[in-house]
């Protein structure tokens, strides 16, 4: 019988690949036995540490060997991992820990020049104890594990309590149980092809529920290996790549677009990669080719969020570049994903709505905020996503964008993504962001922050001028601004409300458009 709890995924995995590579990190390399006998003894010291069944403890820290012993032992004892985001203050930290109710918190100190404990420090919270890694608490804290075993975990029980971005208010508890966590990735490894013998380097944050999932519990599921990077610059990671031997690299496009721009990339030997799953973005059709074509022989792209366990759809590795681009695949098995509008009827294939999704995958529910749960899961269980999207008759979406990012010009629905999309073909530009600013003819019109390619130098008015031949007048930006950089949150994604102060900024400045 297939695992449905992640201390049976290590139990299987210690057991069909005993001596391969589970875990390295610089000069630590872990095979899978001793990965189970590590998280063995971290889980009877989590015990020791008296974390119950049920109890919660929270991780910040960086994609680091230490954070994949520590996680999988807080499972393994029966408690409940709550990864924090390495970009939190000191104040976004305390809530969430106190929030979760965390017992006890295990982090770092000086990655990028952070002491995480410092930061907490005017801040009270529920945390009991602090283990740091690389320091005498953590050597503590494994030496003191009890010889006695850990209680039971079975399928229903509470896997991990990831909080969201928060992008609508203060964050929220995604509730998971270790059978979702342990099939959606068993799905997702089915698809994607990882297997025995893979070498994946994880640059998706492992507080992030891919770089969790999809990296530490898909390396279990397939027998791959998992190397963590902590710091994701182009140079570690060709080095990684060829140092390693890297099979499997998901990332964002932005960094596979970085790699193609670095002018010392052949110096690297890069032919052992082979899959690559690309997301977080828009994903332009010429980039999924050259990836293809340069890099690897399998890319994918797929969706998902939080309150889906991660993942829910997924493009399958014989579909075009032309379909990887546009679209983010069909449904997981066993898994619906449908197309409503606000009334939450199906929309006509085609049409945009709201993307819906139900399965066994959908979340238990917001940690103690049932009324916030009711908000977004109906009562026929569907998981209203707050993403537009359209479906084809394949059943293959389109995430068009968030609801909240949409706006109006002239009383037609602009969605950004569809512009980056479309300015991302523009032979002259690298990446692209829109946002919508206020007009005072037309209500709100399109600005664009626009990164030029290595090498070009776009002007505004030829941006405008391109966009007017290649999209509807009301999706034309109005102003566009070139920039050397978008603002990136933790995982790749664009921070909207960054570039909304910016364009607020600019416009008051400016004045409004008149076009």
């Amino acid at each position: 019988m297939a695992p449905e709890t992640t201390p049976a995924l290590i139990a299987a995995a210690a057991e069909r690949w005993p001596g391969a590579e589970a875990l390295v990190d610089g000069g630590v390399r872990l095979s899978f036995a001793a990965l189970a006998d590590a998280v063995s003894e971290s889980a009877r010291a989590a015990v020791a540490a008296g974390l119950g069944k049920g109890d919660r403890a929270a991780i910040w820290a960086p994609n680091i060997w230490e954070w994949v012993i520590a996680a999988l032992g807080i499972q393994r004892a029966g408690a409940v991992l709550v990864p924090l985001n390495t970009r939190y203050k000191g104040d976004e930290a305390a809530y969430v820990l106190n929030r979760s109710g965390a017992r006890m918190l295990f982090t770092v100190r000086g990655f990028l020049g952070t002491d995480y404990p410092a930061l907490l420090e005017s801040h009270p919270t529920s945390v009991e104890r602090v283990i740091v890694f690389r320091d005498p608490s953590w050597d503590e804290y494994l030496a003191a594990a009890t010889p006695a075993e850990p209680p039971a975990v079975t399928g229903d029980d509470l896997s991990d309590l990831l909080f969201t971005a928060g992008t609508t208010g203060r964050p929220k508890g995604v509730m998971s149980t270790h059978s979702q966590t342990v099939r959606n990735i068993r799905d997702w490894c089915s698809i994607v092809g990882l297997q025995p013998g893979d070498r994946y380097l994880v640059v998706s944050p492992f507080f992030h529920t891919f770089g969790y999932r999809a990296g530490i519990i898909a390396g279990l599921t397939a027998g791959a290996t998992t190397i963590p990077l902590a710091v994701v610059d182009v140079p570690a990671v060709l080095e990684l790549v060829h140092r390693e031997r890297v099979t499997t690299l998901p990332a964002v496009p932005t960094l596979f677009q970085s790699i193609f721009d670095y002018p010392d990339r052949h110096r690297y030997d890069l032919s052992s990669l082979r899959l690559s799953a690309v997301g977080a973005a828009s994903v332009p059709a010429d980039l999924v080719e050259r990836m293809r074509t340069e890099l690897f022989s399998t890319v994918v792209t797929g969706y998902g969020l939080t309150e889906s366990t991660g993942i829910a759809t997924m493009s399958r590795p014989e579909d075009p570049p032309e379909v990887i681009s546009r679209t983010v695949g069909r449904a997981l098995p066993s898994v619906e994903v449908r197309i409503v509008d606000p009334d939450n009827r199906e929309v006509p294939r085609g049409a945009p709505g709201e993307i819906a999704i139900r399965g066994y995958n959908v979340m238990k529910g917001y940690f103690d905020a049932p009324e916030q749960t009711s908000e977004v899961i109906d009562s026929d269980g569907w998981l209203h996503t707050g993403d537009i999207g359209t479906m084809d008759d394949a059943g293959y979406v389109a995430v068009t964008d968030r609801i909240k990012d949409m706006y109006i010009v002239g009383g037609f629905n602009a969605y950004p993504a569809e512009i980056e999309a479309a300015l991302a073909r523009h032979p002259d530009i690298a990446m692209a962001a829109v946002v919508g600013v206020p007009d005072r003819r037309l209500g709100e019109v399109g600005m664009a922050f626009v990164v030029p390619r290595s090498g070009t130098h776009p002007t505004e008015e030829s941006i405008i001028s391109w966009a007017r031949d290649e999209m509807a007048n009301f999706k034309v930006p109005r102003r566009v601004a070139l920039v050397d950089a978008l603002p990136m949150n933790a995982v790749g994604k664009v921070v909207k409300d960054d570039l909304r102060r910016q364009a607020a900024k600019a416009q008051g400045s400016q004045g409004p458009s008149e076009l």
